[in-house]
């Protein structure tokens, strides 16, 4: 220990050096993001399989029919049930992360979505599949909205950049499996079972691994200190610091924190949380409207069902890639920047996709596509986590989050209504037009963050 020893949970927390026991939570974290990232995923590589199998006539969805009303048919309905249920999760059920805990709720959502999932494997008919994604949405809100909670409490602010970027790596290294899974056994019946069935439940094994994950994490100090339960905190701090080598602490950079905390305003917090609303809102409809229908777009570029599953996991390939760059870059670029970089990225390179006349073209745009959406995506589930106080973080970043399920939710009809309108040319125009948005929202209003104390930045 120093001989300047800091006594508050904030203090200890933010001179621990991202180093073993850190970079190990931050890992656990990570891995069920990933199994997460694996269950969101795999929407837009079965989605064309069960269009095909005739899983969204009317006759199999039944009473969801009738969202035909509203535009929402075909394969919309499979992506608006699962944003719905995302939508729910993240505004109604993230609170619970604040009442009970980082950890519990974690593991506990794992567990429910992973079940959901599982269970849509057996389902015959549309309606089946869609109510069952709902409910597997529901937890898959919860846990997004709880691992950015989670991974900005455990973490000092000289490494939070690059904690989300390690994050975002593993997380979206199973993007790839998904899309690799989907091409192998979308098109084939091994057993005689449908391959979309295998698919589905390959990313139900979160249920099982949720539990392991739960025993080897420890709860947020910062949520402890939160709930008065200041106690518990230290003794974990206390198992943290012995982890660390000898000397280790002595040489970590020590957090700046405000001479006087005075809170955050009404007004501040409601400005952030304007701002954050509409950024999320806009921001979907490049990073999902794009990832969720990428074969569908490639099909109605002319490329045909099985090639665009395998053109789509090339695509796939480039998520991990702007992590890595994070891994970096991270803490050496203001976040707020980050996330107009990667807008830009997203906007120019979707224009690129529609304009693009070889296969080879539509690819590599679609690649650089993919590289602007997760460089916005590590940057902001970062940026979103920083800037609320800990004792109301979850339910603040599952409320703007939840704008995102919002226009996810809606990109299925708008989507398909831009594609039969104009093609790709007008969904590519939208998207644009959406980043534009998204870089005015953040770039002029949105605070400073990179290098803060959480403290200092909600004081």
């Amino acid at each position: 220990m120093s001989m300047t020893s800091p006594t508050s949970t904030a203090e200890r927390l933010d001179r621990l050096p991202f180093q073993g026991p850190v970079v190990r939570i931050v890992l656990l974290i990570a891995l069920g993001f990933g199994l997460e990232i694996y269950d969101l995923f795999l929407t837009a590589y079965i989605a064309p399989r069960l269009v095909q199998l005739g899983f969204f006539t009317p006759d199999s969805l039944g009473p969801l029919a009738a969202l035909r009303a509203i535009g929402i048919h075909g394969a919309g309905s499979f992506v608006f049930s699962l944003f719905s249920g995302l939508l729910v999760g993240s505004m109604m059920f993230s609170r619970i992360a604040d009442r009970f805990g980082r950890r519990t709720v974690f593991a506990l959502s794992m567990v429910g979505y992973s079940a959901c999932t599982g269970i849509m494997a057996f389902q015959t008919t549309g309606y089946g599949i869609d109510v069952w994604r709902f409910l597997a949405g529901v937890g898959l809100g919860v846990e997004l909205v709880t691992i950015d909670a989670y991974l900005a409490e455990w973490v000092a602010p000289a490494y939070r950049g690059r904690a989300f970027a390690l994050c975002q790596l593993v997380g979206f290294s199973f993007v790839p499996l998904v899309a690799f899974c989907a091409w192998w056994l979308v098109p084939q019946t091994p057993l005689g079972i449908e391959g979309w069935r295998y698919v589905v439940l390959i990313g139900s094994i979160g249920a099982i691994a949720a539990w392991i994950l739960r025993i080897r994490l420890r709860e947020s100090p910062r949520w402890l200190e939160a709930q008065g339960r200041a106690v518990e905190a230290a003794l974990i701090l206390d198992e943290v610091e012995q982890d660390y080598p000898k000397g280790a602490l002595e040489i970590a950079k020590p957090a700046i924190f405000p001479t006087a905390q005075t809170g955050l305003s009404p007004t501040a917090l409601r400005r952030r949380i304007a701002v954050l609303s509409v950024f999320n809102f806009f921001q979907t409809f490049g990073y999902y409207g794009f990832s969720a229908w990428v074969p569908t777009l490639l099909m109605a570029r002319g490329i045909e069902v099985t090639k665009s599953l395998e053109y789509a996991f090339i695509i796939a390939l480039a998520n991990p890639i702007a992590p890595m760059i994070g891994l970096w870059l991270g803490d050496r670029i203001e976040r707020k920047w980050q996330i107009v970089i990667g807008a830009l990225v997203v906007g120019l390179s979707g224009i690129a996709f529609s304009a693009a006349t070889t296969t080879e073209l539509i690819v590599i745009c679609g690649v650089f596509v993919t590289l602007g959406n997760n460089l916005l995506s590590y940057a902001f589930h970062g940026y979103q986590s920083e800037l609320f106080p800990t004792s109301v973080r979850s339910r603040n970043i599952g409320f703007v989050y939840g704008w995102s399920r919002v226009s996810a939710a809606l990109s299925g009809p708008i989507f398909a209504a831009l594609l039969g309108v104009g093609g790709t040319d007008l969904v590519f125009a939208f998207i644009a037009l959406s980043m534009l948005i998204v870089v005015i929202s953040i770039g002029v209003y949105g605070p400073h963050t990179s290098g803060k104390s959480l403290e200092t930045i909600t004081s």
